[in-house]
């Protein structure tokens, strides 16, 4: 969604998407923490993301659209912890940074969100001007 509100509102809904599903795949690993043999899981998508929009920006002028082709074409990454284990079960489920990713991602979301909220009744405001 371009126009208007720019690039914002798509890289916005793109990162929330993102955090969402890291939040699941960690709430995945907290409700694992029993099962042997369990590998934990992790998402990325920031290094991809940043990349991209690097990426399209340097040919920003010559396609209009290049930033938010590159927004719409970034990919969250899941990736599985193969070779850390410390338990005898095989599970490498560190139930104490699981919690910490829980609540920073919770945070990051939550502040997106508020952001983003921000913008809109912004805008709104402004429009109400005219």
């Amino acid at each position: 969604m371009t126009g208007i509100y720019g690039n914002g509102v798509a890289l916005s809904e793109k990162v929330l998407d993102q955090l969402w599903a890291r939040q699941a795949v960690t709430l995945n690993n907290i409700s694992n923490v029993d099962t042997p043999g369990f590998k934990s899981q992790y998402v990325t998508f920031e290094e991809e993301l940043g990349r991209r929009i690097s990426e399209a920006n340097q040919v920003r002028r010559h396609q209009k659209r290049a930033v938010s082709d590159a927004i719409d074409r970034s990919r969250s990454w899941l990736n599985t912890t193969w070779d850390e284990s410390s338990r005898l079960d095989g599970n490498n489920v560190d139930m104490d940074q699981e919690q910490v990713e829980l609540v920073r991602t919770a945070y990051e979301y939550q502040f997106l969100l508020n952001s983003f909220t921000n913008d809109i009744t912004r805008l709104k405001n402004a429009a109400k001007a005219f």
